[in-house]
């Protein structure tokens, strides 16, 4: 079922008016996230991947390029998550990393909360992505539980 909400999330981020900005629909959060998922938006870096940030109506994440590159804060753990899944370490960060239709999902792992990061293949390699915001992530969200 959340594998399915993951898809349906990335299928449904579509590019807004003129006016709002970019829509991304509204997604499941932990509780309690709010406030620090808000001083991470409001801290990102101006360019990941070599794109420029966009405004994203609502502020409920963060984007970059087109098709973008968008960061979600505070969702919850991926249904194919378990305790043996691998977690790929980038610039001192641990991602859990899931293909999905057109790229990849990388979502954080071992963290107070998740931070997402979704990825179009236009990217290739995707990851190179994470280096960028591997700072914000470690300044906002800090870690309980290093994978290895």
């Amino acid at each position: 079922m959340r594998r399915g909400l993951l898809a349906a999330a990335a299928s449904l981020l579509v590019l807004g008016g003129c006016s709002g900005g970019l829509q991304v629909d509204t997604y499941p959060t932990e509780d309690g996230t709010e406030l620090d998922c808000r001083s991470m938006f409001a801290d990102t870096p101006q360019a990941v991947g070599g794109r420029a940030a966009r405004r994203v109506a609502d502020d409920v994440a963060a984007a970059w390029g087109d098709p973008p590159i968008v960061l979600r804060c505070g969702v919850e753990d991926p249904a194919a998550l378990t305790p043996a899944s691998r977690c790929d370490m980038v610039a001192d960060v641990g991602w859990f990393t899931e293909e999905v239709a057109g790229g990849f999902l990388f979502t954080t792992i071992g963290r107070r909360f998740n931070v997402s990061v979704e990825v179009p293949d236009d990217y290739a390699p995707e990851a190179d992505v994470l280096v960028d915001v591997a700072e914000l992530v470690q300044k906002h969200d800090p870690v309980e539980q290093p994978c290895v």
